[in-house]
């Protein structure tokens, strides 16, 4: 039979709609059949690329017993949680709470006023390794309700409680110091993983935030930090969590070697990595970073890119129905088809290395690898790159996982930063030219006609209203293509999303909300603090509005960037994996940050090589305007550039630090000095 989700906007909930289960997509309809018959609900959240989210689909939602007890007892609901993460993040609070761990799918139960009583993650059919089965479940939870209503309505009411307390955290009062900084970066060295890089043991995520702040770290002099990064780009860069064919990123290491990847591959993932992988080159110049920045890039133009620029959420970790069957090889085959030299570059053993196959990865120094093979370096490049492509090729024939094709503007916005920021630093205008696409997509075909921005898009349908982490995430990447086009209308559309942001989404206890003022009221307001895989909202309105306060020197911006610190201050120290964002916006409100105009003719070469001294290093508390001397607009909309002129009909760069500026210079050697 089919669902209510025939018509759903997310792949995700597609993937749903034959299911014999009566489901519904969150909203009044299910809320109100709830209530009118007095029926319990019950919320299942997942995401198209879960892979125990496809195992719980196939063994209890496809299965007729199984739906006929849901649809007998549940109001039942399906959400995707890229699409809603509001939902997603306060019954995940209550998952919790109340069960010590959280993950996807999740599986809640509320009352029909929407007040979590019950909650698990994956259950399996029948009871299995401690686990009750899930029919199991259903019918004590029905049972429960029927027998018991007025407990479970008190239990529901009692969650509710300890969510609104938690998401109600106030701002501290005391002062944010460097002393902040150097906690959390002690907690990170005592997490590190000197052997194979990343922080704790497995599963081993990448945490792009938390190593962008350890290379901030770096820039401090604080010793240990390079090594931190650089040892752990090596070691992810070299395993099996990097696509070693197609380049790009898979979700996270299952070993803490980062050699067996769950192999779905997200769009926010990779938009980090690649920017990370820059910075690492700006800094360290090694050659191997700006191949994987390259590699990653490309793999998001080739096969995450809409025709009309925007970019998709994910790809799947399963095909055929198997995970990882896309990436992995027998012995035989990779032998077969790039030669034993290959074999042994790429680690792959006659038993394999995971569960009977191969998972590619570069275990061995090339040099050793060439020495067992009796031929020079170059010469193994050379088979290397060989192979690459004919596997690359032979691997292209086979069923290709799944796509999750919804544009959500945040996951965008991360783009638009890291191509906009790589194309500016390698000199490649493509991926600049990629950026401003990406960006024009999301601005234009991610709002309604009143100008309110919206979540998510696919095949010409939206969603509901955006986020802040949507506008926050997609003012940073307006910043960032302001700054590697000069083009007025990206600063104009950042400033306009900061805007909504102090109009939608301010708390008056400290920070911002997740939702708009304009949004569904749910049991709780939430508020998203924590960095995970993606920032919060919160770390980069800080981020962001300091440095539109340092282009426009408004206070009001500063006012609020520094409001959404002290949202988060008192648990930087404690948790500093969990505020990589924050900590990199709380260093830039800490250091001596620089503001850079460059006046002259826009495209002209002395203009070209003031900006191109900025855009080669790594300068994350440096902003940088420029613009044409002949344009009333370019002051008018930063301010940052009033009263600046060329010097003799040179392009001149103005540096600054709090609007005090140094002499103008001509030369770029003399801007480079300045900058040092």
């Amino acid at each position: 039979m089919g669902n209510r989700l025939a018509n759903a906007t997310s792949p995700y909930l597609l993937q749903h709609a034959e299911n014999p289960v009566d489901w519904y997509e969150w909203g009044s309809e299910a809320l109100e059949r709830a209530r009118a018959e007095g029926k319990p609900i019950l919320l299942s959240v997942g995401y198209a690329a879960c892979h125990w989210c496809h195992v719980m689909a196939h063994e209890s939602f496809e299965d007729p017993d199984t739906a006929r007890l849901m649809n007998e007892h549940f109001v039942n609901i399906k959400v995707d949680r890229e699409e809603r993460p509001d939902v997603d993040a306060i019954y995940m609070d209550a998952v919790q709470a109340m069960s010590g761990h959280g993950g996807w799918p999740m599986t809640v139960f509320l009352t029909p006023e929407g007040d979590p009583f019950y909650a698990g993650t994956y259950f399996p059919p029948e009871d299995r390794h401690g686990m009750p089965g899930f029919r199991r479940v259903l019918q004590a939870v029905a049972e429960a309700w029927r027998d018991r209503r007025d407990d479970v309505v008190r239990q529901g009411r009692q969650v509710v409680g300890v969510l609104a307390r938690e998401a109600g955290g106030g701002a501290s009062s005391e002062p944010l110091t460097e002393e902040l900084l150097r906690q959390a970066y002690d907690g990170l060295r005592r997490g590190f993983d000197p052997e194979w890089g990343g922080f704790g043991q497995a599963p081993k995520f990448p945490q792009p935030m938390t190593l962008e702040f350890a290379l901030r770290c770096h820039l401090r002099g604080w010793e240990g930090a390079l090594d931190m990064v650089t040892g752990t780009l090596d070691r992810m860069a070299a395993g099996g969590i990097y696509d070693q064919l197609g380049g790009g990123f898979h979700r996270y290491s299952t070993d803490r070697a980062w050699l067996v990847p769950h192999f779905e591959k997200m769009l926010y993932d990779n938009a980090q990595l690649a920017r990370l992988y820059l910075h690492a080159w700006q800094v360290a110049g090694d050659e191997r970073y700006r191949r994987v920045v390259v590699e990653t890039l490309e793999y998001l133009l080739r096969e995450m890119r809409h025709p009309d620029g925007g970019f998709f959420s994910a790809q799947d970790a399963d095909s055929d129905g198997v995970e990882g069957k896309f990436f992995v090889w027998s012995h035989e085959e990779l032998v077969r088809e790039a030669g034993e030299m290959a074999a042994a570059y790429f680690g792959a053993r006659p038993e394999g290395n995971w569960e009977g196959t191969n998972v590619l990865w570069t275990p061995s120094p090339p040099e050793e690898v060439a020495a067992d093979a009796g031929v020079s370096r170059e010469e193994l490049d050379r088979r290397v790159q060989e192979a690459r492509a004919r596997l690359l090729q032979v691997r292209e024939r086979r069923v290709r996982p799944a796509t999750d094709d919804k544009v959500l503007a945040s996951w965008n916005g991360l783009a638009v930063a890291a191509l906009a920021e790589a194309g500016r630093a390698l000199d490649d205008p493509r991926y600049v030219r990629a950026a401003e696409a990406a960006a024009d997509f999301v601005v234009t075909a991610l709002r309604r006609e009143d100008g309110r921005l919206l979540r998510a898009w696919r095949e010409g349908r939206t969603s509901g209203p955006a986020y802040l982490d949507d506008h926050a995430l997609l003012a940073a990447g307006c910043l960032t293509l302001y700054e590697s086009t000069f083009d007025l209308r990206w600063m104009a559309e950042a400033r306009r999303l900061a805007e909504d942001i102090l109009r939608l989404f301010p708390d008056p206890g400290g920070g911002f909300f997740q939702t708009g003022s304009d949004a569904e009221r749910l049991v709780v307001r939430p508020k998203e603090l924590f960095d995970n895989a993606v920032p919060s909202g919160n770390s980069v309105a800080a981020e962001v509005f300091q440095r539109l306060a340092l282009l426009t020197g408004e206070a009001g911006y500063e006012t609020a960037g520094v409001g959404a610190l002290r949202a988060v201050r008192d648990l930087v120290p404690r948790a500093p994996t969990g505020f990589g964002h924050a900590l990199g916006a709380l260093d830039l409100y800490l250091s001596r940050s620089k503001e850079i105009a460059v006046v002259g003719r826009p495209g002209a070469d002395d203009t070209r090589r003031l900006v191109e001294v900025v855009w080669q290093r790594y300068l994350p508390n440096v902003v940088l305007a420029a613009g044409d001397p002949a344009d009333p607009q370019a002051p008018r909309l930063v301010p940052l550039l009033a009263d600046r002129a060329p010097v003799d009909g040179r392009a001149a760069a103005y540096v600054c630090e709090r609007f005090t500026c140094r002499m103008p210079v001509t030369e770029p050697e003399d801007l480079a000095a300045q900058l040092a």
